[in-house]
């Protein structure tokens, strides 16, 4: 009102619509639109005293007469707004131009569109979301926490709890778990995306330490076994911006609603397991999904059932197992070490760069990309798992280390190194399950010079200690630096002894003579 106050008196003192427009920081063709108005209720410079601002906007804006609001039509906002999330590429212009088409007395292209969005800032925060159907699925861990007692014990435990949220119903799925680690972070996911009965099309995270290596928005690393989930339910995981919580405001809506109404009416109930806790959860959550939104005769199942079931993505075939992956080098005897346990590789993969992915039940080797070696997982002692189509025709034709290689090497140190060796490599079914132990004596010699290296070898085999591990410990205890008592010492091959009373190979020629 003060600018049309001010365009009115502009215009009585002589100026005109472009200088009165500079003057007032409105457009020209606005300074018309006031004026025109001015003129058709009747309104100069100076305004009347009587009038204040609400009385002059009633004369220049007045409102459309009851009669002309009670014949236009007004569209089932829901209705608009369902099909716009039940469909890709599904726009308010179109909707507007069927229902138009329908209702040719109807609002114009912009009202359609204010009173719709009118109509959605009244709507509960969740009927909000404007996601399609199968679209998204926003998932994180809430700040509260709970907590499980063990019943022997008495020990509390605190636990963490994920929560998964469908963009376009709001459909929600909470969890309790161990904790924010990969492995209950991924079996949460496989949990929630069998909780839906299907997956949708991107899963979106936050940038957990767990899921997102390197959080960039640009270009995120994702964690390898995240990722090996994401290709199994066929899902893109999409991370959202550091620092941009609306980037998933559904999730932290659906976060709000989990610890407001899952969570707190849980406060005062004590839980000895985390399966009792789970159970006790998933009571509260669907009360929670079966209540109606404020305003609305509808619900977070009932939009799921109508809208998002159908448009995901059916789950996988195969049942989901965690897998951890790790990056490795092939040893010179053609072995990776995964779990204190050696799996072999093919034996041309020496010294090549492989990545390890296991389960609870398979140990794979991938050498770029491609699966190359896959055994059944080992747990227990200590030991090497071969697979004899690894082990090559000839130790000769492997890159030449062979047993007697590193024999010799040990006795150009010194005949101590090369009887260690040799009693190392003797005690395996296959000596070649002994290389990486002789490689690792190669590399003390080079960090502790090869005359420490012998006395530590002399030690160790005086007192039977046959392996790379005490010869180390000898090292770093400095016990190589100790002589060896008398009774320790270990016999190694002496010279021949030349006496006058002892009879050599030519008496006996001679006798033979």
């Amino acid at each position: 009102m003060r600018r049309i106050g001010e365009v009115l008196r502009l215009r009585a003192e002589g100026f005109g619509s472009r200088e009165i427009a500079a003057s007032v920081g409105i457009g020209k063709t606005t300074v018309g639109e006031y004026l025109v108005r001015a003129e058709a209720a009747g309104l100069k410079w100076p305004l009347p005293p009587d009038l204040d601002a609400d009385a002059v906007e009633t004369k220049l804006f007045p409102p459309p007469s009851a009669e002309l609001a009670a014949s236009r039509p007004v569209p089932e906002w829901r209705d608009i707004h369902r099909e716009l999330r039940r469909k890709r590429h599904v726009t308010l212009l179109l909707l507007w131009m069927e229902w138009r088409e329908a209702n040719p007395g109807g609002w114009g292209y912009s009202q359609f569109c204010d009173r719709y969005r009118d109509w959605l800032g009244l709507q509960d925060v969740v009927m909000r979301f404007e996601y399609v159907a199968g679209e998204r699925l926003f998932v994180d861990f809430a700040g509260d926490t709970m907590v499980i007692v063990d019943a022997g014990t008495g020990e509390e435990t605190t636990v963490q709890i994920f929560v998964a949220v469908l963009g376009c119903s709001g459909y929600l799925y909470v969890e309790a778990t161990r904790g924010q680690d990969l492995k209950s972070w991924c079996h949460a996911h496989a949990n929630a995306y069998g909780f839906y009965g299907g997956v949708a099309a991107t899963t979106v995270p936050d940038n957990l330490k767990s899921g997102v290596t390197k959080a960039c928005w640009y270009d995120p690393e994702i964690n390898p076994s995240y990722l090996d989930l994401a290709r199994t339910f066929d899902t893109v995981v999409l991370p959202t911006r550091a620092g941009h919580p609306r980037d998933k405001a559904a999730v932290e809506s659906g976060v709000l609603i989990a610890e407001r109404w899952v969570l707190a009416p849980l406060r005062n109930r004590r839980f000895f397991g985390l399966g009792e806790l789970n159970a006790a959860i998933r009571e509260n959550v669907g009360e929670v999904n079966d209540r109606e939104f404020r305003g609305q005769p509808t619900s977070r199942r009932a939009l799921f059932e109508e809208l998002e079931r159908a448009a995901l993505r059916p789950l996988p075939t195969t049942r989901y197992e965690f897998a951890e992956f790790k990056k490795a080098t092939a040893n010179i005897d053609y072995h990776v070490a995964y779990d204190t346990r050696f799996y072999s590789v093919p034996y041309r993969l020496v010294r090549q760069p492989v990545e390890i992915r296991a389960t609870a039940t398979t140990v794979e080797v991938l050498h770029k990309h491609r699966r190359v070696a896959g055994h059944i997982r080992e747990y227990g002692r200590k030991r090497y798992i071969t697979d004899p189509a690894h082990r090559p025709a000839s130790h000769r034709e492997y890159l030449e280390w062979t047993p007697s290689r590193l024999i010799r090497w040990g006795q150009s140190i010194a005949p101590e190194v090369g009887a260690m060796i040799e009693k190392i490599l003797s005690r395996h079914p296959h000596p070649e399950h002994g290389y990486r132990q002789c490689m690792g004596l190669t590399s003390l010699a080079r960090r502790q010079g090869a005359e420490r290296l012998a006395a530590a070898c002399a030690r160790a085999l005086a007192l039977n200690a046959i392996s790379y591990t005490s010869v180390k410990s000898i090292l770093q205890q400095n016990l190589d630096r100790l002589p060896l008592p008398v009774s320790d010492q270990i016999a190694l091959p002496l010279p021949p002894v030349a006496h006058e009373n002892l009879r050599g190979a030519g008496y006996y020629a001679d006798e033979e003579a």
